[in-house]
């Protein structure tokens, strides 16, 4: 599809959430939306165009604190925006995320008749996201956001979800979280591995030079262009369950310890295994110059160090052989926690909702996140091993071992069970700020 071929990012015209690393600490909502009425869905749109703020303003008087709006195919339609456009978006976000709940291993508890209602249903429209440095912040830029909805009452609020990413960086599991993003070519935001080449724009901003060389982007180029694509997950984290696997396959605490490093391939202080293979390196985990610096294929192409098939060596291969060209499938990865931490070494649940909120950010959702999820986290062809599902996110239904490659004999853990279940999700797209503009300004 035909595009300027410009390698310079608008920044001005691109959401701040596509491309900004989100602060530590911070606080965070989602909230969903259902339009009732064409016409205040377009003064919605209107008002988030003058209320989201740009890639260009990091350096603005709010700071750390910025709203984005997301529009699901559903929404799309709902606004009123022509067939011959929506055909133009990608397959995947057409078809929304429930019906592609066999490709991306959302089966059984994960499937979504069994998701937290709406989620995945054609009732989802518009989610809009806050995010601020702490609650406080969090509520005030809520309330700059109430206008772009309030008064509106053929828009409904339908649901909403408070998160946070606390000062140690920890998810529920205990594992330092957000370590790794990639550097995106014209967005001035530096990536965590200083050893990887910047990616192309393309691959997370549509209407830009791709990898391939291509150029993706819905039409009309004012709808598409500075767009980009996002899919938003909830997943409900088994924290007592993980806890009692790593102490029953273990020997001790320290051996406990190693088992969670093998399984994620970091320690859960974020220092990883290919720079800290026989301890933990607690300053290590803790510099974000250093902790995601590394490659596999000199020091550990078999995966004695970090197993291949570990959490991160699945999620970003790097430069390691597997079957698909890794920066095909690079994305822009957001997490923050939901719900109270369970009390520290418990090994019985207690009934509570917790877990994360997902947001996956890139410009070609068919081969860079149902790519991950369907070929490296559900599968093992890709490193040598057909059996094996990523031993953390994975669809494991308690048949296949997580092996750990070692001399002279490889380590075989119990059998896995499914410690994360999906709970909702969408495909949704992020339209650019002159996009929210056009949308508000749709005429029937």
């Amino acid at each position: 599809m035909s595009a300027p071929m410009d390698t310079t990012l608008e920044l001005d015209d691109i959401q701040r959430g596509v491309l900004s690393p989100r602060p530590t600490p911070y606080a965070a909502t989602y909230l969903a939306f259902r339009i009732d009425d064409r016409t205040q869905g377009r003064e919605l749109m209107r008002r988030a165009g003058s209320a989201v703020t740009s890639a260009a303003d990091s350096s603005s008087p709010l700071g750390d604190t910025w709203v984005s709006v997301a529009v699901t195919r559903w929404g799309l339609e709902a606004l009123g925006v022509p067939r011959a456009s929506l055909d133009t978006f990608a397959w995947e976000f057409r078809q929304g995320m429930a019906a592609r709940a066999g490709a991306l291993g959302d089966v059984g508890a994960s499937s979504p008749e069994n998701w937290e209602t709406p989620l995945g249903t054609t009732d989802v429209h518009v989610v809009i996201t806050a995010v601020a440095p702490d609650s406080p912040r969090l509520e005030a830029a809520m309330d700059r956001a109430r206008p772009v909805h309030d008064r509106l009452p053929g828009v409904t609020a339908i649901w909403r979800q408070d998160c946070y990413a606390l000062p140690t960086e920890t998810e529920h599991f205990g594992y330092r979280d957000g370590v790794s993003h990639p550097a995106v070519e014209g967005s001035g935001v530096p990536g965590s591995n200083q050893l990887e080449v910047p990616l192309k724009s393309g691959e997370f901003v549509l209407g830009y030079p791709d990898e391939l060389g291509g150029v993706q982007a819905p039409q009309p180029t004012v709808l598409g262009r500075n767009g980009s694509y996002a899919a938003f997950r909830k997943l409900h984290q088994k924290v007592a369950e993980f806890r009692a696997y790593l102490k029953d396959n273990s020997t001790g605490p320290q051996d406990e310890e190693l088992i969670a490093a093998k399984i994620l391939g970091r320690w859960r202080s974020g220092a990883p295994l290919a720079l800290a293979p026989q301890r933990d390196d607690p300053a290590l985990g803790a510099d974000p110059h250093r902790r995601n610096s590394f490659l596999y294929e000199e020091v550990d192409p078999a995966g004695f160090i970090t197993p291949g098939g570990c959490h991160i060596r699945r999620a970003n291969p790097r430069d390691a052989s597997v079957a698909g060209a890794v920066r095909l499938h690079r994305m822009i990865r957001r997490g923050a926690v939901y719900g109270p931490p369970l009390p520290e070494g418990a090994l019985a649940d207690d009934g509570t909702d917790r877990g994360l909120m997902f947001a996956f950010i890139g410009a070609h959702p068919g081969r860079q996140f149902e790519f991950v999820q369907s070929e490296w986290m559900n599968d093992g062809v890709f490193f040598g091993s057909s059996d094996m599902r990523d031993p953390v996110v994975g669809s494991a239904d308690g048949e296949f071992a997580f092996t750990i490659p070692r001399r002279p004999l490889r380590r075989r853990l119990a059998p896995l069970p499914r410690f994360v279940v999906t709970r909702g999700g969408e495909y949704c797209f992020l339209p650019s700020l002159s996009a929210l503009r056009w949308l508000g300004d749709l005429r029937d």
